[in-house]
């Protein structure tokens, strides 16, 4: 279970990496980069932090490698952001949901649906 805490801290790191790769990151591999969740440990000493390019999944590889790259950046300015005794070490990860989330609707949208007869009983 999640403590208040913890929650608040994640939607802060979310918020604010989300800000920083919108205005501050020159990296043309982190462009359009939306951050979907952040975890954290009970600890507050390691955040998951998920993110996705939506329609882009072909660039998995190269935006994690600009990430890893980053993330001391992006640690050093969330410092300077948070008042926290220490910042979380930032570990990325893709997230595929929003791409499986899409896949499915298409499925959905795509089933041939006969329309039920009102008068038939079942």
């Amino acid at each position: 279970m999640k403590t208040i805490k913890q929650k608040r801290t994640a939607s802060h790191i979310k918020m604010a990496l989300s800000e920083l790769f919108y205005r501050e990151l020159s990296d043309p591999r982190l462009q359009m980069l939306t951050v979907t969740d952040v975890r954290i440990d009970r600890e507050l000493l390691f955040a998951d932090v998920y993110v996705h390019a939506f329609g882009e999944d072909e660039r998995q590889e190269e935006v994690m490698a600009a990430l890893e790259k980053a993330a001391g950046f992006l640690r050093h300015h969330l410092g300077q952001q948070m008042r926290l005794r220490q910042i979380p070490n930032l570990h990325f990860h893709w997230d595929p949901t929003l791409t499986q989330a899409a896949h499915i609707h298409e499925l959905l949208d795509n089933l041939d649906i006969p329309p039920a007869n009102k008068g038939e009983e079942e």
